[in-house]
């Protein structure tokens, strides 16, 4: 009963905490932080540009991320991209920085999700022996649920862009379909015009 219940609440643990996303619009650099709590933890992040601000939404965007330690030091940097994963290890404990950077002159509008993998409850009693099989298998499903939870939300935030991508594409045929059924009756429209002057012409000549 006393195992059922830890894994129950573990569970609610960590279906309702540990993953943290945010979406927020860019125009020149925007930083966010996060704080790591024990050397060793994984870190797993990810970003999408959901959309950008640019005239008919061009999707040749993309921004830049760079990754920094609490002491300053650069871990990964990303240059010119729409979407990106990544995971790394945390080899200190303290507040890590992601930066983004846009180089355009329009605002984009960016998906970020990040989360460390931990679990303190392990540490506290890693010398149980009792425990050690239960706390390996909750350890497994914490991070299949953070896997499950990390990968829904990227997939969430590439289906939006994929979906504000179609809609720009769309219009953009609805615009030159448009153009085009213009450009073809201002054509005939020109034709008949010039048609009539000759005709006109070739009477008058007639006539005299």
């Amino acid at each position: 009963m006393g195992n059922a219940l830890l894994i129950l609440i573990t569970l609610f643990v960590l279906i309702t905490g540990g993953a943290e996303g945010i979406r927020f619009v860019i125009d020149r650099e925007e930083c966010m932080s996060h704080k790591v709590e024990y050397e060793g933890d994984n870190v797993h992040l990810s970003f999408v540009v959901i959309k950008s601000d640019a005239p008919w939404n061009s999707d040749n965007y993309g921004v830049d991320l760079v990754i920094k330690g609490p002491s300053g030091d650069q871990i990964h940097d990303f240059r010119d991209k729409t979407s990106e994963k990544y995971e790394f290890t945390a080899q200190k404990r303290g507040v890590y920085r992601f930066c983004f950077t846009n180089k355009s002159p329009y605002h984009e509008t960016i998906d970020f999700d990040v989360h460390v993998g931990h679990f303190a409850y392990y540490d506290q009693h890693a010398k149980d022996e009792h425990f050690n099989p239960l706390l390996e298998q909750i350890t497994k499903l914490e991070e299949a649920l953070y896997g499950i939870q990390f990968e829904q939300h990227w997939l969430e935030a590439q289906t939006m862009r994929q979906s504000i991508v179609n809609e720009v594409l769309s219009r953009r045929a609805i615009h030159k379909a448009i153009f085009e059924s213009a450009a073809l009756i201002s054509a005939s429209v020109l034709q008949v015009y010039l048609l009539q002057r000759l005709f006109e012409r070739k009477l008058g000549t007639s006539r005299v």
